[in-house]
C-alpha cells in the first residue's frame, strides 16, 4: 500500500506516452510524461481534491469520454521515479537513459503510483500528478515467447555484416 499522500492504480492502462520528452504539438521538448486512464471510481475524488483531471473527446457516437490524469516523468531530484518492465523473462528496471523505451512497448497492463505535487500560482492552485512507481506488463507476441529461453547474442560479438545475395552474413 502506498504512503497517504500517494495513489496507487493498478491493471490501468496509459496513452499519450512520451517519455522520451520529444517536442509536440502538446508538450515541450524535455518534458517526459504520460496519461493514465482512470478507474470511475476515484473520479469524483481526484476532482475534489483538485488534481488536473481532463477528459477525452468522444470520437464516435456511442462512445464515453473517459477522464485521464497527465502524469510527469522527471529525474534529476533525489528519488527519480522507478520504471520496469515485466516479461516471461523476468523483471527489468529501466534506468533514465532507456525509459524512453516505454513509447514503444505493446504493453499488456500498467501498475502505478503517482505522487502529488500541490502549486499555488497567481491564485489558482491544483495538484500535479509525478510518477513515483510503474510496473509494465509487456504484451508479448507469440516467437517471443517461443524463443524466450534461448539466450541472446552479445551484440558485440559481431564483428562485420554485410548482405550477399539477399542474405546476411556475419563474421565473428
Amino acid at each position: 500500500m502506498p504512503e497517504d499522500n500517494t495513489i496507487l492504480m493498478e491493471g490501468v492502462r496509459i496513452t499519450f506516452r512520451n517519455l522520451a520528452g520529444r517536442e509536440t504539438k502538446f508538450n515541450a521538448e524535455g518534458k517526459r510524461n504520460f496519461c493514465v486512464i482512470l478507474p470511475e471510481e476515484i473520479v469524483d475524488d481526484l476532482q475534489k481534491d483538485g488534481w488536473n483531471v481532463k477528459f477525452t473527446k468522444v470520437r464516435e457516437e456511442g462512445d464515453e469520454p473517459e477522464a485521464y490524469l497527465k502524469v510527469n516523468v522527471k529525474y534529476g531530484r533525489s528519488r527519480p521515479p522507478k520504471v520496469v518492465l515485466i516479461t516471461s523473462r523476468g523483471r527489468t528496471e529501466l534506468p533514465e537513459q532507456f525509459v524512453h523505451l516505454v513509447d514503444m512497448v505493446d504493453i499488456k497492463e500498467v501498475d502505478l503510483i503517482v505522487r502529488p505535487y500541490k502549486w499555488d500560482v497567481s491564485g489558482n492552485s491544483g495538484i500535479t500528478a509525478y510518477l513515483k512507481t510503474m510496473f509494465i506488463k509487456v504484451n508479448e507476441d507469440y516467437l517471443e515467447l517461443k524463443y524466450a529461453e534461448i539466450e541472446e547474442a552479445d551484440h558485440r560479438d559481431i564483428i562485420e555484416a554485410e548482405v550477399i545475395e539477399d542474405r546476411l552474413a556475419i563474421e565473428r
